[in-house]
Order: structure tokens, then C-alpha cells, then sequence
């Protein structure tokens, strides 16, 4: 039988991929449902707030650290739960490296997460953001996630209707962020092939290598190849992969930048609404390639920041809110932060 360790006074740097951040006062393990449960209640008593830590690629830590208990979510499990001519249904434990998940639904040959290869992270968090790339988004495939409700002190499952999705954001990371551990993640995925039109990106990928015929992997091969040209590894190069939501604008707005800017990029939202890619923003402010705080703006991405040589959060803050700033006063547009922060 695994016994939890609750470890004290750890380095979060080591945790995360931006490598930089304060200790945590007690850090743990956890690999079942109950050990979630048990630790939560643990915490509830001493007053102690919790923070659930998958890969540490989306997650902020400040200089102060993190004064309650990190809960590493370990959760194992890949189980086919249903099946149809047209789709099969698979349950994911939380803990999970979610690019191990994706490969294993492009072996068995279904469609639906494909285009999300490559995406640093566990399966847990997944949803939290609502995580998309080149057209998919994890809403579109997501039956159910099972959770544990520290409101209530149960283990119940909540409806994709339920988790609230929108563009990178969900119920976990809105509404009621700290409420729900994510223990299982449930997908519905199709037994179909790939079907055109495809992004852009992947477009331009399959058309140089004059590929017609779309499997799931090709599509996964053609994902990898792009994000590594865009991406830096994190673990050469840290860093959070996209700093920044990109932008969501009103017709209003689009039209008046538009008379200034008459070659913007936009992609039209189902609401009526425009996103204007902020990685294109940043580089009209001259940003792109520049070193800032010792955070270098990506010169292949403007939406990445990599650590070149920053060693506190405070510098991180402060090279944000100068491309913040830099956006905001050339375009009138507010960026916001992708990456989630540690708070107490």
C-alpha cells in the first residue's frame, strides 16, 4: 500500500516551468481518489489552502512561495468505457501526461484530440483552461469529468455542460476555482478520419509534404513538427508556452484598428466577437527578440516569454506589464496572462 509523504519546504522552481518562484510549505503525492479526499480534509482541518500541481507548464509561482499544501495529482488509468460503430469513450486518470493520452487515442486510430499533440502537461489540467491548438479544443471531445467537490466533501462527475467552457477557460479556472480536484477525465472520440479544412498551419504542413490522405497520427506528425518550431522546450528553455491570451475584440473595435491596420489577422467567434492574435500584437510594439527583466520575448513566437535569466517573479511581473502596457498603448487592447498563479 502507497503512503502519502507530505514533504515540507520545497522548491517550486524545480515544479514548474518557468523555473522561478518561492518554496512550498508542504508538498504531496497523490495517486487515488480517496488519497485526494483524505489529503483535502487533512488541509480543511488545519486551515491550510490547497493548490493541485500537474506538470507545472501552466502554473505561476511567486517569490513568497506557497504557504499550504501542493498536491501533485498522480491519478493512473487509460480505460476504453464504451463503445459505438462510430466512437469509443475512454475514462483518463488526472495525473496522466496528457500527450501520452493523445498518442495512445492516435494508436488506436480515433480522432478528436489529435491536433492537441504536443501540449506540455497532465490530463487534469486539460480542461481547467479548456485547452485548444490548430482548430480542436479538449471541449469539443469531453463527455464528463470526475472530480472531487471539497464544498461538499464528495466524489461526483460533472456534465461538459457543467464545467462551463469557453475559450481557455472553464469552471475550474472561473467560478469555482479551488472547489474541484479533477480525479478522471472522460472523452468521446470517433472512429472517423480527419476531416478538411484543417487550420492553416496544417495546411500549409500537409500541402508542402503533399500528403491527401489525413490519418490521426498524420495530423499528430504534422502538430509536433509545427509546435517545435514555434514552441522552445521547456526544459532547455523555460517557459510557460503561451504567456498570453490572445485577444478577443468587438466589431467595433476590429473596425476602427483596421483603418490604421488594414492587414490585422483575426479569426471570427462563434459569439460575434474577433480574436486578433496577440503573438502579431506584441510584434507591432517591436517587442519580438527583445530581453526584458531577463525574460526574453520568443524571436519565433511573441506570445512566449523564456526565461534567459530571470531569477525572481518580480522581474517576470515586470517584464508582463511592459508588454501589457506596450499593447495597450499602441492598440487599445488589454491582453491577459494565460498561466494560472499560485495564490494563497
Amino acid at each position: 500500500m502507497y503512503h502519502m509523504e507530505i514533504h515540507t519546504n520545497i522548491p517550486l522552481k524545480n515544479y514548474v516551468t518557468m523555473r522561478i518562484g518561492g518554496n512550498a510549505r508542504f508538498m504531496v503525492d497523490v495517486r487515488t481518489p480517496s488519497e485526494v479526499a483524505e489529503i483535502c480534509k487533512r488541509a480543511k482541518a488545519q486551515q491550510l489552502p490547497i493548490y493541485v500541481l500537474g506538470g507545472g507548464s501552466n502554473t505561476l509561482v511567486r517569490d513568497e512561495g506557497y504557504q499550504g499544501i501542493v498536491v501533485r495529482n498522480r491519478i493512473p488509468g487509460f480505460h476504453v468505457i464504451a463503445e459505438t460503430a462510430s466512437d469509443t469513450t475512454i475514462r483518463i486518470g488526472a495525473g496522466e501526461l496528457w500527450d501520452d493520452t493523445v498518442k495512445r487515442a492516435v494508436d488506436m486510430n480515433l480522432t478528436g484530440i489529435e491536433a492537441l499533440s504536443a501540449i506540455p502537461g497532465t490530463t487534469g489540467a486539460a480542461p481547467v483552461q479548456n485547452i485548444g491548438a490548430y482548430g480542436q479544443e479538449i471541449s469539443e471531445t469531453l463527455v464528463a469529468v470526475e472530480v472531487y467537490d471539497e464544498q461538499t466533501d464528495t466524489i461526483t462527475t460533472l456534465s461538459n455542460e457543467a464545467c462551463q467552457f469557453s475559450y481557455r477557460n472553464s469552471i475550474f479556472r472561473d467560478g469555482q476555482m479551488g472547489r474541484y480536484v479533477i480525479l478522471t477525465v472522460t472523452l468521446r472520440l470517433y472512429k472517423s478520419a480527419p476531416q478538411p479544412p484543417f487550420y492553416a498551419a496544417i495546411q500549409k504542413y500537409l500541402d508542402e509534404k503533399q500528403i491527401t490522405l489525413y490519418t490521426p497520427q498524420v495530423i499528430r506528425d504534422a502538430v509536433i513538427s509545427i509546435r517545435s518550431e514555434k514552441l522552445p522546450d521547456p526544459t532547455q528553455h523555460p517557459n510557460t508556452g503561451s504567456f498570453f491570451k490572445n485577444a478577443i475584440i468587438e466589431q467595433w473595435q476590429l473596425t476602427d484598428l483596421r483603418k490604421e491596420y488594414p492587414d490585422i489577422p483575426t479569426y471570427d467567434m462563434p459569439d460575434g466577437t474577433f480574436k486578433v492574435p496577440t503573438g502579431w500584437l506584441i510584434e507591432q510594439t517591436g517587442l519580438k527578440g527583445q530581453i526584458l527583466h531577463g525574460m526574453k520575448v520568443h524571436d519565433k513566437n511573441a506570445l512566449v516569454l523564456i526565461n534567459e535569466s530571470a531569477t525572481n517573479y518580480a522581474d517576470l511581473a515586470a517584464a508582463r506589464d511592459e508588454i501589457i502596457g506596450a499593447v495597450r498603448d499602441k492598440f487599445r487592447i488589454q491582453i491577459a496572462q494565460e498561466p494560472l498563479e499560485m495564490t494563497q
